[in-house]
C-alpha cells in the first residue's frame, strides 16, 4: 500500500439483487491496480463460515452486520479496503457500523423493486411474494435507504463500468484513493462532453 492511501470500509447496501455484489467484485482488481491491499465481505459468504448459525430475523440480521462489522474494522485499522456486501437493511445497525469501523463509505446501490423483480435471476422474489420465503427484505420486511449516503449509484439506469467510475471518483475525492494521473487528459473533448451530459442526466452534477 503506499504512503498516501489508507484503510476504508466501502460498504455496499441495498436490496437483494441490486448489484452489491457485481460492483465490488468489479471494483476490487481496479483498486489492487491502484496500490491497495483489498478483502471482500460478501453476505452469502459469510453467512456459509462466519454468520451460519444466524437466522434472518431482525435480531439476528443486526448480530449477522455486527459481526462483519467487527471484521471490517480490523481489517480497515491495519490498511486494508475492506469492500462489504450486505443488504444490511437498517439504518440505525449501519450507523453504528460507521462509528465502530471510523473509516466508513457507504454506497447505495438504488434499484426499483420492480426492476429486481423483473430480474430475480435467483427466484428469491418470486418465492416471497408467494409467501415460501419469510422475513424477506423488500417484500415482507423493511429496507431502509440510507438518508445520508457517501455515493449513490442506480443499477437500473447505469451499466456496472458506469457506477464504478462513480465509485472511484468519489473515493478519490474523498481521499482515500490515490488520484489516477494516467486518466489525466486522456479524454477527448467530445469524451469529456457525452461523459459530462450522461452525469448531468443521472443527477450527479
Amino acid at each position: 500500500m503506499t504512503q498516501d492511501t489508507k484503510g476504508f470500509t466501502l460498504w455496499f447496501t441495498g436490496l437483494s439483487g441490486s448489484g452489491k455484489t457485481t460492483l465490488a467484485k468489479e471494483l476490487e482488481p481496479k483498486l489492487r491496480q491502484r496500490g491497495l491491499r483489498v478483502e471482500r465481505l460478501d453476505g452469502d459468504i459469510v453467512r456459509e463460515s462466519l454468520t451460519r448459525d444466524l437466522g434472518f430475523s431482525k435480531e439476528d440480521r443486526d448480530k449477522n452486520i455486527e459481526r462483519v462489522t467487527f471484521v471490517a474494522k480490523l481489517l480497515t485499522r491495519n490498511g486494508v479496503a475492506t469492500l462489504c456486501s450486505f443488504i444490511s437493511p437498517y439504518i440505525e445497525r449501519r450507523d453504528k457500523s460507521r462509528q465502530e469501523i471510523g473509516n466508513f463509505v457507504e454506497c447505495y446501490v438504488e434499484c426499483p423493486l420492480q426492476v429486481l423483480i423483473e430480474r430475480d435471476v435467483k427466484g428469491l422474489y418470486e418465492k416471497a411474494l408467494a409467501g415460501d420465503i419469510q422475513n424477506f427484505t423488500g417484500v415482507s420486511d423493511p429496507y431502509e435507504p440510507p438518508p445520508n449516503a457517501e455515493i449513490i449509484v442506480n443499477s437500473a439506469t447505469q451499466t456496472v463500468e458506469e457506477s464504478v467510475e462513480v465509485i472511484l471518483q468519489r473515493l478519490e475525492g474523498l481521499g482515500y484513493l490515490p488520484v489516477d494521473d494516467a486518466r489525466d487528459g486522456a479524454y477527448s473533448e467530445e469524451e469529456e462532453e457525452e461523459i459530462e451530459s450522461r452525469l448531468r442526466a443521472l443527477g450527479y452534477i
